[in-house]
């Protein structure tokens, strides 16, 4: 069962998403909010695994509403604009609903959210491997065997030996499910197995014989590699 809230400032949209939830089975609509105060004071209190949001709202965008969550569900936006669906895709929304949506569209939306959930799910349970869909399939890939990770525009590679592997997928959202002591982000494309490192200075690093630079926006890098030193070691 997935667990879900709703915000939406317009009582007619909300009224929408309210029956539209109440027509999926594996869907658990718990609260719809039309306040967003009210809403993340629920989510600070309540943990769901979705939430449907609303971007255009009077108080507050909903995507910046959503930015400054802790721990934030997954996120379906909605709105009647559609010049935000590239800044949803920046946060990892699951999915850009533009208003007025009808059912079947909606029930895609929460479809893909369900194997969302499902699959970061299926990552908790193995912290030694990731688990990425590659042709309809979930491929297993042991933490240990990664080189580097390179984002390609919509896709990332993850480079494995014999062959690498792409994926649909952000760096953002692979990251987030990467342990922290033992992967970093040390450019907008690339994130590196800290043990893999072979060596470093402040503007590049050279990890399984491929030479990635240290992007301009993660300058600390350097400085944190310094001082992760005697693991590197």
């Amino acid at each position: 069962m997935i667990t879900a809230i709703a915000l939406d400032d317009e009582p007619l949209a909300l009224k929408i998403i309210i029956q539209f939830c109440e027509r999926i089975g594996f869907l658990q609509l718990k609260k719809a909010f039309s306040n967003p105060n009210e809403a993340a004071t629920y989510l600070k209190e309540n943990k769901v695994d979705l939430i449907f949001l609303d971007i255009q709202m009077p108080d507050i965008n909903g995507m910046q509403f959503y930015k400054k969550l802790t721990n934030p569900p997954q996120v379906i936006f909605s709105t009647a604009y559609s010049n935000y669906a590239v800044e949803g895709f920046d946060v990892d929304a699951v999915d850009y609903l533009v208003k007025p949506f009808d059912f079947e569209r909606f029930q895609k939306a929460v479809e893909k959210a369900k194997e969302k959930i499902a699959f970061i799910a299926t990552q908790e349970v193995n912290s030694n491997a990731l688990f990425v869909k590659v042709n309809y399939e979930m491929v297993k890939i042991n933490l240990k065997d990664i080189d580097f990770i390179e984002a390609l525009d919509d896709y990332i590679k993850i480079h494995i030996k014999p062959m690498p592997i792409l994926t649909l997928m952000t760096l953002k959202s692979v990251l987030e499910k990467l342990p922290s002591h033992e992967f970093i982000r040390v450019h907008r494309s690339y994130i590196i197995p800290i043990s893999k490192i072979q060596k470093f200075n402040k503007a590049k690093i050279v990890v399984a014989g491929k030479e990635i630079p240290i992007g301009s926006s993660y300058s600390n890098i350097f400085d944190d590699l310094m001082s992760r030193s005697k693991v590197l070691g």
